[in-house]
């Protein structure tokens, strides 16, 4: 009897130390856990109110902004195909869908959207996507919506709508129009996983970066350079007075940012 009330005894204590431990992680262990990468946008009306991607979104969304302003597209025309999407695909470059829907927007090959790799390239989906609203007669008169639904003719005729927010800032921030309105914090740089001259070059339709640049220009490309940081290994970009670095994950006031600089992780 007094070996079994021992075997209670002490499965009493394991227990109750398992209960603290637990309360602990819940409690204090979990507050010490790194924080995920990702990317913030601030509300472009001064609020206090911000829009989270990650690192992924915000690239994809990068290269959206890039390819519109490449092509000569008027802003609205940016946040028309990121409003677009956001709904279609949440800016993930997805292998499927509906049917044989594919890539950021969602684009089908037998309906004349390209071939399957054509569409899960970013650069040509928002290209075509673009080219398509082009065609469309007036849509610059139209809201975010109803041009995002010229294009594509969604079973879901409104659902581009709740997005309107939130592509608006981010459109804002990458074409240059908010400054410093994007940052990616907690980044886990190494080698660059793509080349900078060729992503450049394919979205932005230059490898001319650094140097004088008019404040909206330089301002879209200091953003998309914080945009694509996490795959190019961008940890320090600077323009206009501000500087933005992986290390702080945030733009602040420095009298040494002129032009627009920026460094990659492994190079001198």
């Amino acid at each position: 009897m007094r070996s079994r009330g021992r075997r209670r005894g002490w499965i009493v204590v394991v227990a109750i130390l398992v209960a603290v431990g637990a309360a602990w992680f819940v409690n204090v262990g979990r507050h010490h856990l790194p924080s995920p990468p990702g990317c913030t946008v601030a509300d472009p009306d001064g609020g206090s109110g911000s829009y989270e991607l990650t690192p992924g979104q915000a690239g994809n969304a990068a290269t959206i902004a890039a390819v519109g302003m490449q092509m000569g597209m008027p802003n609205h025309a940016v946040t028309v195909a990121l409003a677009t999407a956001m709904q279609e695909s949440k800016l993930i470059n997805l292998a499927g869908g509906d049917r044989d829907s594919a890539g950021l927007f969602q684009q089908r090959p037998s309906q004349g959207w390209g071939t399957y790799d054509q569409v899960r390239d970013p650069v040509y989906a928002a290209k075509t996507f673009y080219q398509h609203l082009e065609a469309e007669p007036d849509w610059t008169q139209l809201s975010v919506n109803d041009a995002a639904q010229l294009v594509q003719n969604s079973g879901a005729p409104s659902a581009y709508a709740k997005w309107e927010g939130e592509a608006r800032a981010v459109a804002m921030a990458l074409t240059g129009e908010s400054p410093a309105a994007l940052s990616c914090h907690d980044l886990k740089l190494t080698t660059p996983r793509g080349s900078l001259v060729d992503t450049a070059s394919a979205e932005l339709g230059t490898t001319t970066l650094s140097g004088p640049h008019d404040p909206a220009r330089g301002w879209a490309i200091s953003a998309w350079l914080v945009a694509h940081a996490n795959d190019l290994g961008v940890d320090r970009v600077g323009f206009a007075g501000h500087s933005w670095t992986a290390a702080s994950g945030k733009w602040t006031s420095d009298a040494s940012a002129t032009d627009l600089t920026f460094h990659q992780v492994g190079t001198a």
